[in-house]
């Protein structure tokens, strides 16, 4: 059951499924979006689904349960792409949907519920300057100003949905009403090492960690590389770069699961005889609990506070983004555990540092996650790696799951 969905991971890695020839980059509503979600349609009615395409550009495959119109177990995750990604971040989530319905479909069987696989058009953010977008239409809409987002050529959200045949005036009717959805499940490679540096195909997700964006912007004082003595100076790249350490330490000597990257730094010269007379720095803090992230973001704060005054230079600290943690369902986790040790693996449980649709749909459904190993941990990279081994034991943990799901009446 592996190969299948691998295979059309790579199918989906070249044009016309890329907007690039050189490296795959597949971002919401262009055309290699359209491309993908043709051949996806394909696949999807192969399978036994029919197949839809919502108002935001979310394409729904539905196999029907016992009774028309039940609610559904939707299977998801997201197509579109980071530039020069990797071909399996994301997309083979939505392939193993497909292949778990395909099992169900072979056998002529029908559930209780129905399944949706669902491929969101956008998680990654890669075209406009927000993350999500398709899950959180179907969880809770989407905002006027979101619709005014702009793209780098300053084409607006709503004007790319109308280029793309849909009708910018209907995304509400992506929201899911209550009751529609039964459940979420979605597999997804770890990018991460833990599965690798221990042996195993697959593993259990608990959780996914809260998330703080910060920006910090030292202002100091252009000046002469060559007239300015040291003594004298407001170098604010070099408080900027005292900051990237600081940020490293503390979250490095902070709890098990915190980390802290800075990145992106930008400062205000490019030039070898120009003392930055600015310096900014992107923070990202994550942690599977709120408390200890929001800590880490406030030592980080007083730490580059403390760096700003020592060398005579203002700092500006705002917040960019706030995601809180989602933790996923106690009782669907415990059924996903039992499903990866019914093929045969033990239920390793692990917390997810990267950002999922499921933090979306969460809002409206509880959610489980299956992650699959991939080579050294590298993801969003055109070297991500899975194997038809590892997939096939993702695939028969889902079927099995959903066969879980159905004994428990749930």
């Amino acid at each position: 059951m592996g190969l299948r969905p691998v295979a059309r991971c790579d199918a989906l890695g070249a044009a016309p499924y890329s907007e690039s020839s050189a490296f795959l980059l597949r971002p919401y509503l262009t055309a290699s979006h359209r491309h993908a979600l043709d051949l996806l349609s394909d696949w999807m009615t192969e399978a036994g689904m029919s197949v839809r395409l919502d108002p935001m550009g979310n394409l729904i495959g539905r196999y029907e349960g016992l009774t028309p119109g039940a609610p559904a177990l939707l299977i998801g995750s997201h197509i579109d792409t980071v530039p020069d990604s990797g071909r399996y971040d994301g997309a083979l989530g939505v392939m193993l949907g497909v292949e778990c319905v395909a099992a169900f479909s072979r056998a002529g069987r029908r559930l209780p519920f129905a399944i949706e696989v669902i491929a969101f058009g956008d998680e990654e953010g890669s075209r406009f300057p927000a993350s999500m977008l398709c899950s959180k239409a179907i969880a809770s809409g989407v905002s006027a100003e979101a619709l005014a987002l702009t793209d780098q050529n300053g084409v607006t959200l709503a004007q790319s949905l109308e280029a793309f045949g849909l009708d910018p005036s209907r995304v509400a009717e992506a929201v899911r009403r209550p009751g529609e959805v039964l459940a979420y499940v979605e597999a997804h490679i770890e990018q991460g090492p833990v599965l690798e540096s221990e042996g195993l195909p697959i593993g259990v997700v608990t959780g996914i960690a809260a998330q703080l964006r910060l920006r910090a912007k030292f202002v100091g004082t252009a000046g002469h590389a060559g007239t300015t003595p040291m003594n004298l100076r407001a170098d604010a790249l070099a408080a900027g770069a005292a900051g990237v350490l600081a940020v490293e330490r503390i979250c490095r000597d902070g709890a098990q699961d915190l980390v802290g990257t800075v990145g992106k730094f930008q400062t205000s010269t490019s030039a070898f005889n120009v003392i930055a007379g600015e310096a900014e720095i992107f923070i990202d803090v994550r942690a599977s609990d709120r408390d200890t992230r929001n800590a880490a973001a406030e030592h980080i704060r007083q730490e580059l506070e403390g760096i700003a005054e020592a060398r005579g230079l203002s700092l500006e600290f705002v917040q960019v983004q706030d995601l809180p943690g989602c933790p996923c369902d106690p009782e669907l986790t415990r059924l996903m555990g039992e499903a990866v040790e019914d093929v045969g693996v033990p239920a390793r449980m692990l917390m997810s540092g990267a950002g999922h649709d499921a933090m979306a749909v969460a809002r409206i459904a509880p959610v489980a996650m299956l992650f699959i190993r991939c080579e050294g941990g590298v993801s969003h990279n055109s070297a991500e790696q899975v194997t038809y081994e590892d997939t096939g034991f993702a695939a028969r943990a889902m079927v099995a799951f959903v066969e879980r799901l159905e004994a428990r009446g749930l």
